[in-house]
Formats: C-alpha cells, structure tokens, sequence
C-alpha cells in the first residue's frame, strides 16, 4: 500500500521532514509555490503543510483527498479557511510553538531602541568615540509597557518585561478575562489610555479586517513624544505610511518592526532611512528552537487527524464536526 503523502509548499527544517517520514508517511515539498504549482502537487496529497505561501481556494479544492492543513506558525491570514471548512478539512496552526521566541525579539528590539545599540555600533565602527557622551540610551526598568493582545505571545511579553526589567505592564484584549491579565500581572486598560500611558507599546493582534489599520495617525497622535511602538504580529495592522509621517514628525520617538505591509517590503520603503526604526525580517520566529516546533507541531496536527485523533490549534473547529 502507498504510503499517505503529506505536501509541504517550502522546506521545512529537517526535523519536520523526519518526524513525517519516521511515522510512515511520504514528505514532499513543492517545487515552488506558485498557485499552477500547488494545484498540481496537492492532488494526491493526503497533509498539507503550509509556510508563508499564499493558498487560495482553488489550492485547496485541488487536493482530491486532502483531509488536514497544518500551518507552520501561528497566523493563518495566508489560508482560504472558509474553502477548507467548507470540504471539512481542519486548518491547524502551532499555538506552542513560536510564543517564546517571539517575546525574546519583543525585548530585544525594545532593548535595541532604548540603549540606542543601532547607532552606537556604526558609530563605534567608525571611530566616533565620543557618542558615548550623547547621554541618548535609557534604562527599561521601571518605564510602562502597552501590550495590545494577550494570547500566549503577549503573556510572555508581559511576564518576562516585569521579571527582568520590573516594567509597569498595561493590556488590553476583549477576548482574555480581565483577571487573567490582572493575574499575569498587568493592568487592564482601553486602548486609548494605553496609548497615553506607555512607553513602549508593542502589538500582539492577529491580522484580520477589524484589526487592519488598528494603529494609525489618530492613535499615534496619542502616544508619548517619548514613547516607541513594537510590532512583531502583523503589517497590516498599523498604517506604516501614517507610522512614517509620525516619526519623521517626531510625533513618536521610535519604532522596532518585525513586520511589514507589503512582505517583502519594497526597496524604496521610506523605513529603511529612518534611524529611529530597528528592523527585522519577519524573523521573530525563525530561531532554530522554534522552526523545529513549527515543523514539528504542524506535521503532527496533520497526522493526529489523519489518523483520528483530535488536533491541536485547531482555527475551524466546524470542520472536524
């Protein structure tokens, strides 16, 4: 008998691919992942393991026997959910998987901004000693921190800020009990407030129309002169042209950006002459710790259901009804 294949639109890391193989199942990955592309090779796909790539209904209604979509991370703004469920097949993401590597880069992008770490080290490259005495780098300890969406990744954020830099943590988020935030230690609040408040505000909200634009030139106007915004959810919830006017405004002080609107962003994106801003591309994520969980994690999503267990992350619960 055939073994059943499991199709995956990009590499994985090798780990993914041998705990597929070591279960008995076939791991194949696609050429490239154009739609022509997909549609071709998902056909005799019983698994569909899927990075970044854009997959369209019409993907999906290709897959003659598809029977689970697992998706290497978290967001799923990427997948036609409403084609799979409409052919009952289970879209799966990695809840566990990507949480603590992206706190780490949250802190480590406000670290960057606050001691000024950019700019000091092209300047000590070129041998501009005295920037030293600019007195522009500030200490964490003690500053507010906004956190907008406390799932899992604005948890941790919040958790790590107060342990290590004893930051005054402020939240919001209509979908998590007020005493589970007041638990973890922070102070529940509406936006606005938290707009005014913060020193740092960092962005944990999925990606989706009521979230698009979330953060523009109205709620940048709030914040302090002071204050730096953190993104590492997803572009297209801040209006990066208003967040560029911003802070070439000086209406904000700074920005740290894992995250952008379009992906890749252009060549000529205004960010990138900005030395308020400390950019990264899209790689909170992607330390070998927690590439090896998002393969992991999605392969066995999709053998749980092949083989009749219930899943976990699952994004559209109707589908296994």
């Amino acid at each position: 008998m055939a073994k059943a294949k499991i199709l995956m639109s990009q590499p994985i890391h090798e780990e993914g691919t041998k705990y597929i193989t070591s279960r008995g199942y076939e791991a194949r990955v696609a050429p490239d992942f154009t739609e022509a592309t997909l549609i071709k090779e998902i056909q005799d796909a019983h698994g569909f393991l899927v990075r970044t790539a854009e997959i369209p209904a019409s993907v999906i209604n290709a897959g003659k026997v598809l029977k689970a979509i697992g998706r290497h991370g978290v967001g799923y703004d990427n997948i036609d959910v409403k084609a799979a469920t409409a052919r009952k097949i289970p879209v799966c993401i990695t809840p566990r998987a990507n949480a603590l590597s992206v706190a780490e880069h949250v802190l480590a992008l406000m670290l960057a901004l606050a001691k000024r770490i950019i700019p000091f080290d092209a300047a000590t490259r070129r041998n501009e000693w005295e920037i030293r005495n600019s007195y522009s780098a500030f200490d964490l300890d003690g500053k507010t921190l906004g956190i907008l969406g406390m799932g899992r990744i604005g948890m941790l954020v919040c958790q790590k800020a107060r342990a290590a830099f004893n930051m005054k943590v402020l939240a919001y988020d209509p979908l998590v009990p007020k005493e589970a935030m007041e638990k973890a230690g922070a102070q529940v609040g509406a936006i606005p407030e938290i707009l005014k408040a913060s020193d740092f505000v960092t962005l944990h909200v999925p990606s989706m129309p009521e979230t698009k634009g979330m953060i523009g030139e109205s709620q940048l106007k709030m914040m302090k002169r002071s204050a730096y915004l953190i993104n590492c959810a997803r572009g297209p919830i801040v209006d990066e042209a208003a967040l560029v006017k911003a802070l070439k405004d000086g209406t904000i002080a700074g920005a740290g950006l894992d995250v952008f609107d379009p992906e890749p962003p252009k060549a000529d994106n205004p960010l990138f002459t900005l030395p308020s801003v400390v950019l990264s591309p899209h790689s909170a994520g992607l330390t070998v710790e927690c590439v090896i969980r998002m393969a992991t994690h999605a392969a066995q999503a999709i053998i749980d259901v092949l083989e009749g267990r219930r899943p976990e992350g699952v994004v559209n619960p109707e589908a296994l009804e």
